[in-house]
């Protein structure tokens, strides 16, 4: 986003996307949470967590959260005050992330600058979102999308078992951290035509780039840049891919294995921080 994203001069708006669309969440069936957004991590529900994280970093200005639904904020109450404050504003999530994303987007000015993430983000941290969003700024793109290492994660985590994109030059996990500028939007729009193949990469990649490029991926020809080409070829957006250093951007807490591992890790963390504590 290079000479159109800086964020030393400009503050973001973020969305986070926060809907319970199933009952039978695992982590919600596991914590007994009202919805998945609620449950907590090492004490502090989620979501807060998210949020203490963007309203902590100085380059967010405004956050809009999308869902959980009204219904359930009564069983959040530290989550219900902020909003009553206007320190965060509510949307009603729709029936897809991409549908949720848009309604986000439909709220914020087009020349202010967006960082997208979700709830279940339970790991970010300030220097996590600053290091994104850094990188960003120096990445010619319109759209910018967060991403790990495979080799990354398993040196942080090993044991850890990710959903992971296994490209020629390597492979990669998602962090759900995206930055856009207004034209880098448009990709909400065609994020549509993928989300619900993100499990199943070979078909998202024979959907959204065609048989060339199923061929290439089954062949472990296919690179990281052959795929973003294709894909801001197919959009009309220019994408670009931001790798990032810190493993536990690629963490969220999707299974009940994920909300143990952020646990032990924000126990590290916390048992590291006293033992530096001067006796």
């Amino acid at each position: 986003m290079t000479g159109e994203l800086n964020p030393a001069a400009q503050r973001f708006a973020a969305v986070v996307l926060a809907a319970d669309r199933t009952g039978k969440d695992p982590i919600t069936q596991h914590t007994g949470a009202a919805c998945k957004a609620f449950a907590p991590v090492a004490g502090i529900p989620m979501i807060i967590r998210v949020l203490d994280t963007l309203q902590t970093f100085d380059l967010v200005s405004t956050i809009i959260l999308c869902g959980p639904p009204e219904s359930l904020h009564d069983h959040c109450p530290e989550l219900k005050q902020r909003i009553a404050s206007g320190q965060v504003t509510w949307l009603p999530n729709l029936d897809s992330p991409s549908r949720s994303a848009e309604s986000g987007l439909n709220h914020i000015p087009l020349d202010t600058p967006v960082l997208l993430t979700t709830a279940d983000h339970a790991l970010l941290t300030p220097a996590i979102v600053r290091d994104f969003l850094q990188r960003a700024a120096v990445t010619p793109c319109d759209a910018a999308v967060g991403a790990v290492s495979e080799q990354a994660i398993t040196a942080a985590f090993p044991g850890c078992k990710r959903t992971i994109i296994r490209l020629r030059d390597g492979g990669f996990r998602g962090c759900n951290l995206y930055a856009f500028n207004q034209r880098g939007r448009a990709l909400v729009g065609f994020w549509r035509q993928a989300e619900d193949l993100r499990k199943r990469p070979w078909r998202l990649i024979g959907q959204v780039l065609g048989f060339k490029a199923v061929l290439l991926y089954l062949f472990g020809l296919l690179t990281s840049q052959q795929g973003l080409a294709a894909v801001s070829a197919k959009s009309g957006v220019n994408i670009g891919l931001v790798m990032l250093d810190d493993a536990r951007a690629g963490i969220d807490v999707d299974k009940v294995q994920d909300l143990m591992l952020a646990e032990s890790i924000l126990s590290r963390k916390v048992n590291s921080a006293d033992s530096a504590q001067p006796s």
